[in-house]
């Protein structure tokens, strides 16, 4: 028994000397280690990846007050970050702003290492040379993360409504506009040939309702055609009286096996567009724009929200025209005018020679600045 003791009594005393060990070196010279090594102290500048400006709208106005957010900055930690300068000047036609962060790396301790806050400046600027038509802010990569457009006027919204005619629906009526402006105009840019296959299939009635003093065959064409394939088209039996039944649509059968000939059925795609006009004032810009109840034989409700720019602009643009804007419903957006200034030229001269849709009176209009 003593033999099994001293065995066992060896192992525990090297456990013991080794936590022991362990201790005393957790307990020797515990803390956080130093960022920077013999407590120097480094300046310098941090960066950030992330910018927008906004002054609530998709144009600054000279007297609005402007919001510059800075994101994703990083500053090496918590302790770092000594100062934002927002510094600005003007470049050309355009204000630039290079926002830098400025960083003292020290021996402090900081309970985060990285630093990544959002951080929104107000200014107001001043002295703004007339020439300056945008505003942008860049990195210290100088990559340009946002821009908005600078000018000096006035914003005008408006709501009213449209009547838009059920004649807008005849393709062979096109081109066809609203009275007036602003207006709708409807145009028809091309038609396309198609043929389309069908072939009759036989249809036979297994429970007569009544009997028909004379019926007539009733052949019940598709709702829809698919160009790659052979339509099978029915060929059923009907009273010729429409008072009376001939048979149930549910005890019809077909018979697969007996089809006529393929035949050949013609038809057209109309392809049509469809637009917004109005005329502005001279250099104004669309800013906002929405619609509701836009279907043919029912009237349109429009709301919009204009630049107006004020004597002593001098940009103008970007739009359609000097004094015109065009809408496009397809592709939701203004039109810009080209350098030849097509297809805006065209259009202008189809609005101008269209045929008026009867009942397209504006009303309802509300203005407000």
């Amino acid at each position: 028994m003593k033999r099994k003791s001293a065995v066992l009594l060896v192992p525990f005393l090297l456990c013991f000397s080794l936590m022991t060990f362990f201790a005393s070196c957790s307990w020797d010279g515990d803390g956080p280690l130093e960022v920077m090594p013999n407590g120097e102290s480094v300046e310098g500048e941090g960066y950030f990846l992330g910018a927008r400006l906004d002054s609530g709208k998709t144009i600054h106005l000279m007297d609005d007050t402007l919001y510059v957010t800075l994101s994703q900055i990083w500053s090496f930690s918590n302790c770092s970050l000594t100062s934002i300068d927002m510094d600005y000047g003007v470049e050309d036609t355009t204000v630039v702003f290079s926002p830098k962060i400025n960083i003292k790396v020290s021996t402090d301790d900081c309970p985060s290492p990285m630093y990544r806050p959002d951080t929104t400046f107000k200014i107001i600027l001043d002295d703004i040379p007339q020439k300056v038509t945008e505003i942008v802010v860049v990195n210290d990569e100088q990559t340009l993360l946002s821009s908005i457009l600078y000018r000096r006027g006035k914003f005008v919204r408006d709501t009213f409504s449209i009547f838009v005619d059920s004649s807008f629906d005849d393709m062979s009526a096109l081109p066809l506009r609203t009275k007036g402006s602003p207006s709708i105009l409807r145009v028809l840019d091309s038609i396309t040939p198609q043929k389309f296959l069908w072939r009759t299939l036989r249809a036979k009635c297994t429970m007569r309702v009544d009997k028909c003093d004379s019926v007539v065959a009733d052949t019940i064409y598709p709702t829809s055609w698919n160009i790659n394939d052979t339509a099978l088209v029915p060929v059923r039996y009907a009273c010729a009286s429409p008072d009376s039944v001939y048979c149930l649509n549910s005890k019809w059968e077909y018979d697969s096996t007996s089809l006529g000939k393929v035949k050949e059925r013609l038809d057209t795609v109309w392809h049509s567009s469809l637009y917004y006009i109005e005329k502005i004032p001279s250099c104004a810009r669309m800013s906002a724009f929405n619609y509701t109840g836009l279907n043919l034989g029912r009237t349109a409700i429009f709301g919009r929200e204009l630049f107006v720019p004020d004597e002593s602009e001098r940009s103008c643009g970007p739009s359609t025209k000097k004094d015109w804007l065009v809408y496009s419903f397809s592709t939701n957006s203004v039109l810009l005018e080209s350098e030849d200034g097509t297809p805006i030229d065209s259009l202008y001269k189809i609005w101008k020679s269209a045929t008026v849709a009867p009942d397209t009176l504006v009303a309802d209009s509300t203005e407000s600045k």
